[in-house]
């Protein structure tokens, strides 16, 4: 390899690299190319890892009572009675990828990484203090200096991971947003808001790729009584728009020059293994495959020939049809009666240990379209 051959890759490789202030590099400069846009999308990950790990800590936020404890009392507590390697196991993972997240974030602090690291470490306790110091109101939970240490303990591993590794994951991110995705300022949003969706899909109890109803959370029943035929029809007309809403929305984040097919098929079998394995895992083996009814069936063949059809119109009418069947499928979702069948299978897990992400998960269902609508027409009006 020659001299110039070597200048010219290493000049491409460095304008690959998001510079720490922002500005451009020497490469860029020496190139002439503009360098992609440094990428937020640690930061987008990280403010919603926050909000997950705060709904977890105090779901379901109902029954706070006053014991007159003071909410510090626990810190000076001794080791508690009840504890397993699981528990605590969880307590520093849930909070590892905080750190880890939260060190990529705040890369740009000045003194570097380990302004980062320590800055990282600093949140991730304090939110755990925080929330610990809130469970004293709350009767199902129990303040422990034990999940807090770990807490701790958890976010100062993923933030020595980031700060280890976090420059190498940066340059891999830019690369690949640059050849696979869109080069709007709005893509790293959308890709949050399509992986809140794919998390939807592990609540076995919502309908195949139903997101927007509000029944439960605003307390309302069913407009419609529960019949096979309506039901069957509803439920096809519900995972038809939505097939066509969830493949227009990872269009709109996809380059032009992306394998655009390929990569839609890849997340709708993505969004699928998720549905099995948490049937099978959350309710019953013999349940992993309840999702795949005739309603079901009807609705994918359907909603995967209209989407197949979509994608041939230009990005400003793609954008539209989206809206408007988001729109539709919100409405059907709560038309939709219960159905009486998986209730029952059901009920199980509802009271089970996964409560909390049992009311997280539909939390997010039901807002999902409501974040995913104004997305949609703030990047519609850019086209």
């Amino acid at each position: 390899m020659t001299g110039s051959e070597r200048q010219a890759r290493a000049d491409a490789t460095a304008a690959l690299i998001p510079d720490p202030a922002g500005g451009p590099t020497a490469g860029a400069a020496r190139t002439g190319r503009a360098l992609p846009r440094p990428t937020r999308l640690p930061l987008y990950l990280a403010l919603a890892y926050l909000v997950l790990i705060g709904y977890a800590s105090l779901y379901p936020f109902t029954n706070w009572r006053d014991l007159g404890v003071a909410p510090l009392d626990f810190l000076a507590a001794g080791w508690p009675r009840y504890w397993t390697v699981f528990d605590l196991a969880v307590n520093v993972l849930a909070y590892l990828p905080l750190g880890f997240l939260l060190t990529l974030a705040l890369r740009h602090l000045p003194g570097g990484r380990a302004s980062a690291v320590a800055a990282a470490v600093l949140i991730g306790g304090l939110l755990s203090l925080g929330l610990e110091c809130l469970q004293n109101w709350l009767p199902a939970r129990v303040p422990s200096n034990l999940d807090l240490a770990c807490n701790a303990a958890g976010t100062a591993i993923g933030a020595l991971l980031g700060a280890w590794n976090g420059k190498r994951i940066l340059r891999r991110v830019a690369s690949l947003q640059q050849e696979l995705l869109a080069p709007s300022e709005q893509v790293e949003l959308g890709l949050v808001l399509l992986g809140v969706w794919l998390l939807t899909q592990s609540s076995p109890e919502t309908l195949l790729f139903g997101t927007g109803d509000l029944r439960n959370v605003l307390a309302l029943t069913p407009a419609v009584p529960y019949a096979a035929h309506s039901f069957f029809v509803l439920e096809a007309a519900i995972i038809g728009c939505n097939t066509v809403v969830i493949g227009l929305f990872a269009r709109s984040l996809l380059a032009d020059g992306s394998p655009t097919h390929l990569a839609l098929l890849a997340l709708f079998a993505l969004a699928l293994v998720i549905r099995t394995l948490a049937a099978a895992v959350l309710v019953a083996p013999q349940e992993a495959f309840a999702w795949l009814t005739p309603g079901a069936e009807v609705g994918l063949l359907i909603g995967g020939v209209l989407l197949t059809l979509s994608l041939l119109l230009p990005a400003s009418m793609r954008l539209a049809l989206a809206g408007l069947a988001l729109m539709v499928g919100t409405a059907l979702v709560n038309l939709t009666p219960a159905n009486p069948y998986s209730e029952a299978a059901l009920a199980a897990w509802k009271q089970g240990h996964f409560l909390n992400f049992n009311g997280l998960t539909r939390w997010m269902a039901s807002l999902w379209p409501f974040l995913a609508l104004p997305y949609l027409t703030t990047i519609g009006r850019r086209h």
